[in-house]
């Protein structure tokens, strides 16, 4: 992993009340080194348990916002909408996702997430779950949803425009590959990136490299690998969230379902110091031989998280 450990090294940053800001990619947007993940917003039996999560985040420095139109049948962007309210909205930073294939179903799950988010604006969309090898010919296909997307940017509904997987770094690649032949930019990449994804179909080796070359922010997700990671008991979730950290990510999206771990994520930030390769060499040697399988990262060797694969009328 010598390759990892001198060429992901963390970039420039700044600090602010103990929260870490880095640039978004090309677009020049300032936003907190770690994002709020919108999924675990939903999960709380009461909103307004949610809504408090929310609102100390933004209060103690967070300015990133992660959601998805699907996330808990629409309730996490709901929840964030009524969060959002009275000035909060104009402190962050909004992104959201959508799933539709078709110019028809993208157009109107933007629109509903604009209103469940109660805003006029979505600083990011993402094309959410690019899994298969078929999603990015999908998105660029005449009638898909590019289209959409072109014509919410016109409308001032959307501002930057970005896609997200979890499944192979393939279908990433062959995303950047369209892309190229499109000559169409992606604002921002969200993918994969803990110490398990090291070493097995890696997002940080073979993806984020040309990320970086492109100028595209590169948003990491399941830090933890949603819990995952943690139960090799190998690592503790500020060591993955440090490493996470240390990658030339713009963000790190982890997920808050309770005060206790959006605390974590706070101190997370708070002690964050750039890693040496040395430092990372020995934190992955932790996790290599548990890591190959792939057993510790089940969105990349199972379905249980593909909900587009669960849900196909989702794509439209």
């Amino acid at each position: 992993m010598a390759g990892l450990a001198t060429a992901a090294a963390a970039p420039a940053q700044a600090e602010s009340g103990g929260m870490i800001y880095r640039t978004l990619g090309k677009t020049g947007e300032r936003v907190s080194a770690i994002g709020l993940g919108g999924y675990h917003i939903g999960v709380p039996k009461d909103a307004a348990v949610s809504i408090r999560i929310i609102r100390s985040a933004v209060d103690r420095g967070i300015n990133f916002m992660d959601n998805c139109w699907d996330y808990n049948g629409g309730e996490s962007e709901r929840r964030m909408g009524q969060a959002l309210r009275d000035g909060y909205r104009q402190k962050v930073f909004l992104m959201t996702k959508f799933d539709g294939r078709t110019r028809e179903s993208a157009a109107r799950q933007i629109d509903e997430s604009l209103r469940r988010l109660q805003t006029d604006h979505l600083d990011l969309i993402q094309y959410h779950e690019n899994i298969r090898m078929e999603d990015p010919d999908r998105f660029f296909a005449p009638g898909g949803p590019l289209e959409a997307l072109e014509e919410a940017k016109r409308a001032g509904k959307i501002r930057y425009i970005g896609f997200t997987g979890h499944k192979d770094p393939l279908v990433h690649l062959r995303m950047l590959e369209l892309a190229a032949q499109h000559q169409f930019h992606f604002d921002s990449c969200q993918l994969p990136l803990n110490v398990m994804d090291a070493h097995f179909r890696s997002f940080a080796l073979e993806v984020v490299p040309k990320l970086v070359e492109r100028g595209i922010a590169v948003l990491g997700m399941k830090p933890l690998g949603d819990g995952w990671v943690l139960k090799s008991g190998l690592v503790t979730p500020v060591e993955c969230l440090h490493y996470a950290l240390n990658l030339p990510t713009s963000v790190v999206i982890t997920g808050c379902d309770s005060m206790e771990r959006l605390d974590q994520a706070i101190e997370a930030a708070r002690t964050f110091r750039p890693m040496d390769g040395v430092t990372v060499e020995a934190l992955l040697a932790k996790t290599e031989a548990a890591a190959r399988t792939g057993q510790y990262e089940p969105f990349k060797t199972t379905s249980m998280f593909d909900g587009t694969a669960h849900n196909p009328e989702w794509l439209g």
